[in-house]
């Protein structure tokens, strides 16, 4: 059975994304895209925010529920997490641009609820012309992968966490900059007891600094 995403009609984001494009054209164009089936679901395309000046990119993971309302990514709790910790570790708000690896809400409906569901790899490739049109627009020095889908996307393999986070490595693929790996934001929230959460916030943390003192 063929997927939706390796179909003739779906043929992943590329027939989309404007060629050399900047940033003010691909979120003008990111709302057309039709490359993969996300956005038959999603309220809306959430692209991005920053500016072409960022020094770092931060790439997560998809918007949550939150993000797919408002068309912004990172404003519900892991956003609020992060840029607590983005603070903590003395990056200016202006230094940084935010976007995520897949560009539309993936979900599963129960009730009135809308549970987040992880995307699976075809979502991921089909979306990646994005992220590589938006990281050559942006230019940074250094890029941040939040957790393990966007470690994928920006580095095209599979990637453990607890074995690469918090060092400065090779750029990818994609060749734009080098990358630091560390956890999603979510995962944070998710951890048990406080003494936990203390620590795992300030690894956290120290991840974002290897990627701070790279950018100069």
């Amino acid at each position: 059975m063929v997927s939706e995403v390796g179909r003739a009609d779906r043929p992943g984001a590329a027939s989309w994304v404007p060629e050399e494009p900047d940033l003010a054209e691909l979120r003008a164009a990111a709302p057309d895209c039709r490359g993969c089936e996300l956005y038959r679901d999603a309220t809306q395309v959430v692209f991005s925010q920053g500016t072409e000046r960022a020094r770092i990119v931060l790439v997560g993971e998809q918007p949550g529920d939150r993000e797919d309302v408002e068309g912004v990514p990172f404003v519900g709790p892991a956003g609020q997490l992060l840029a607590r910790a983005v603070e903590a570790a003395g990056i200016e708000r202006r230094d940084f641009y935010v976007t995520n690896a897949v560009k539309h809400f993936r979900f599963e409906r129960r009730g009135k609820r809308r549970i987040h569901e992880k995307p699976g790899v075809v979502h991921v490739d089909a979306c990646r012309p994005w992220l590589g049109a938006e990281l050559h627009a942006v230019n940074a020095e250094v890029i941040v992968c939040l957790g393990a889908t966007a470690a994928r996307s920006v580095l095209e393999r599979e990637v453990k966490i607890g074995a690469e986070r918090g060092r400065l490595l090779e750029p990818g693929p994609l060749g734009v900059a080098p990358v630091v790996i560390t956890t999603h934001p979510s995962a944070l929230l998710r951890t048990r007891g406080e003494a936990e959460r203390a620590e795992a916030f300030e690894r956290f943390v120290a991840d974002l600094r290897v990627a701070g003192d790279a950018a100069g």
